[in-house]
């Protein structure tokens, strides 16, 4: 009896630990963003965004790939189609303070932000 609830303790640890455990550090996660952006890897990063269950507005601020946002990352890296996505997903006041930048490293990324910025 004692063997019993000694083991059935410890299988109900071992699940709490598994339920509570992050499935990816916020490094990977990041890590994984940049790649994917500089890859111009659309599908790949939506994926990661969905199944993380993250909001690319709510992270943008926080992650930066080589000291710049993922949109500057994106017009450096010549990534035009993520970088469209990225646009599409900010709000327009972000953009706003955005335009200027972006049209020095990429004038594509940065006409389409100027006509969603307004």
């Amino acid at each position: 009896m004692k063997n019993n609830i000694a083991g059935t303790t410890s299988i109900i640890i071992l699940l709490m630990t598994q339920l509570y455990t992050p499935n990816a550090s916020a490094n990977n996660i990041a890590q994984n963003l940049c790649e994917y952006v500089a890859a111009d890897d659309k599908k790949r990063l939506r994926s990661l965004l969905k199944t993380q269950r993250i909001k690319l507005r709510s992270i943008f601020e926080d992650v930066a790939c080589n000291g710049k946002n993922l949109l500057l990352f994106a017009a450096a890296s010549n990534s035009n189609e993520v970088g469209e996505m990225i646009i599409k997903k900010l709000p327009k006041k972000m953009l706003r303070g955005l335009v200027d930048e972006l049209t020095v490293s990429s004038a594509t990324l940065g006409a389409i932000a100027k006509d969603r910025a307004g």
